[in-house]
């Protein structure tokens, strides 16, 4: 489905308003008091995926913080945990969203593979 440039825009525009929101947090929980590195922190959005899964093979039950259940929870994490380490490193994320999202719609079914 192609986007139209009201959607990218608008889009776009709320992404990086939560991005500086999500990343501004983080620096006053004093998560960027000192270097991050790199690794970690990737290692660290992993780590929300791996918590996601194991969301799946405990049932996904209903989170104890916000009402929501595990797995959604989980993958808001990753989400925040990119959007902060985006936000930290000026990348501009939302717009490279958008620009694979258009990408993604010009390739054929399955990428052209039959498995």
């Amino acid at each position: 489905m192609q986007l139209t440039e009201s959607i990218k825009f608008n889009f776009m525009a709320n992404f990086i308003a939560m991005q500086d929101i999500i990343h501004a947090n983080a620096r006053d929980k004093g998560w960027w008091d000192e270097p991050r590195n790199d690794g970690e922190a990737i290692a660290l959005m992993h780590s929300e995926l791996s918590e996601a899964l194991e969301a799946l093979r405990k049932g996904n039950p209903q989170d104890n913080k916000v009402p929501f259940d595990n797995l959604t929870v989980e993958l808001a994490d990753c989400i925040i945990r990119i959007m902060d380490y985006a936000g930290a490193h000026g990348l501009p994320l939302a717009e490279a969203l958008v620009a694979k999202h258009e990408f993604n719609t010009t390739r054929p079914h399955k990428h052209g593979k039959s498995f």
